[in-house]
């Protein structure tokens, strides 16, 4: 579809598949009024906004290792053509030439293969090549060297790869830090006559620097299917006889196309089925398994900050949450912004979900602290929420028991066992006789009908927490009569 005929529709849709050629652009988000998903069919995002997508709340998915396998093995299918000439030999004949001694060929076994990334196509890629007999060397930051052990791959610097291989491939993912990885510097380090390919992510390897390296002999060869700009310009490179090129095919099989179709199909259908998110660029990733465990929790933590925001006063700048026990097991990061949602949710307008709190978090300069803490407490598990604002600085706790009763267990100095739910009142007083006994009498007078109470002191500050659990909401007028009863120091309503 074309970009207007795209925008005039997607007001309709829950969910949004593309490939690589349809651009998620900030205008189509802005129209998609019902989005919530935004899946990419093979692993490169760059036509989807995902700052535009994020601040809207839409999950945006991809299928990373769908086309692993493909991509590999089109980086061995570059490999062997370029030592053995096979493009040019082949368009020599198609022009009806016969030129077997033009075309003599270099041999991989018993050769270095250089590769720079060992990620999921680098491993694939490493595999091959040992089966073609080569030695494999490799350079990842992310990858130990136990592990590239294990590939039977050797883990080197670059400056090894440069010096030591006969061929170099390249599978990085393209960062502010790879950009331009491979340069003039670089090539200076090679050795001369080394063979270049690059499947990975045009900007990686500078195109001016490789050209000039092949017109000089440094390289012999080099095969291309990436590119700074695509389609590309860039004629002078591809013009020359010691470069093969293809169009972007890494991917391009019919058994990695289906399979990234049926993966991110899938993906789309779990996350509306059951809450699943695999595979998302802006969300933690949450399995069907993980998310049932740590529901719970999630639920804990978005009353937590439900409740926190509206005990309290000033602008919030720092939020700190420290997690303790038994949830220490799970990945916490999505029950953190399950808490960032609730705290943001009760004071401000626009809608807050999963994917939008952190984005509007930071928007506003809340500074997130996340901490795990392996003292011994009085709970299985439990969350401590402090928050600082302008003008305070309030904690509060909560923990689960049994399987999903929720309760918070702490606010500030008093311990307290608050089941967080429905209308609440969150009374401040002095520890003297009649307080609570005044609270009871004019609610009862004003007809509003206490379900729970939990009151909680500080004798040595001589105060007192009083919360109430009611089965409506307080009127107005009636608070502004609480708040004028004798020894009573603040009183605040709280919707759950």
């Amino acid at each position: 579809m074309k970009p207007e005929e795209l925008k005039a529709v997607i007001k309709d849709y829950d969910a949004l598949i593309v490939r690589s050629s349809t651009k998620a652009t900030a205008e189509i988000i802005e129209a998609a009024v019902k989005l919530s998903a935004i899946g990419r069919a093979g692993a490169g995002v760059d036509n989807i906004d995902i700052p535009a997508a994020s601040k809207r709340g839409i999950v945006v998915m991809n299928t990373p290792g769908g086309n692993t396998v493909t991509t590999g093995e089109h980086a061995i299918a570059m490999m062997l053509s370029l030592a053995r000439k096979i493009p040019q030999a082949t368009a020599s004949m198609k022009a009806g030439k016969w030129e077997k001694s033009k075309f003599m060929g270099n041999e991989y076994c018993d050769k270095t293969l250089g590769i720079i990334g060992l990620g999921r196509v680098g491993a694939v890629v490493a595999d091959r090549a040992k089966g073609l007999k080569m030695n494999v060397i490799a350079h990842d930051p992310f990858i130990s060297p136990e592990v590239a052990e294990q590939m039977g791959v050797k883990l080197v610097s670059l400056d090894e790869i440069y010096a030591n291989s006969d061929f170099i491939t390249v599978h990085s993912p393209l960062s502010p830090e790879t950009r331009n990885l491979v340069n003039a510097d670089s090539f200076a380090k090679m050795k001369k006559g080394v063979f270049l390919i690059h499947c990975a992510r045009g900007g990686i390897v500078n195109e001016k620097a490789l050209y000039e390296a092949l017109k000089s002999g440094k390289v012999a060869g080099a095969a291309i299917d990436v590119f700074e700009e695509e389609p590309t310009k860039n004629m002078d490179l591809i013009s020359l006889d010691n470069v093969i090129c293809t169009p972007h095919l890494g991917a391009s099989t019919d058994e990695a196309q289906t399979g990234v179709a049926i993966a991110i199909a899938r993906q789309i259908a779990a996350y509306f089925a059951t809450g699943e998110i695999k595979g998302a660029v802006n969300f933690p990733s949450v399995s069907a398994e993980v998310m049932f465990a740590i529901r719970p929790y999630l639920a804990l933590a978005e009353k937590l900050g439900t409740f926190q925001a509206q005990l309290l006063t000033g602008a919030i700048q720092e939020v700190n949450i420290e997690y303790s026990g038994e949830i220490l097991s799970h990945n916490v990061a999505p029950i953190t912004i399950s808490l960032i949602k609730g705290l943001l949710d009760p004071i401000l307008t626009e809608t807050i979900n999963y994917i939008n709190a952190p984005v509007i978090a930071k928007e506003r300069g809340i500074k997130v602290v996340e901490s795990k803490s392996s003292e011994v407490k009085d709970y299985t598990s439990m969350i401590a929420l402090t928050v600082k604002t302008s003008k305070e600085t309030s904690t509060t706790a909560g923990t689960v028991f049994g399987k999903n009763d929720l309760r918070i267990v702490r606010i500030n100095n008093f311990s307290v066992e608050i089941i967080p739910e429905g209308h609440m009142l969150a009374v401040s007083n002095d520890d003297r006789p009649g307080v609570i006994g005044n609270l009871g009498t004019m609610l009862g007078d004003n007809k509003v009908n206490i379900a729970r109470l939990h009151l909680s002191r500080d004798t040595d500050a001589k105060h007192a927490l009083v919360v109430l659990n009611t089965d409506s909401a307080v009127p107005a007028n009636v608070l502004e009569k609480l708040r004028k009863l004798p020894h009573v120091i603040s009183i605040k309503p709280i919707k759950m």
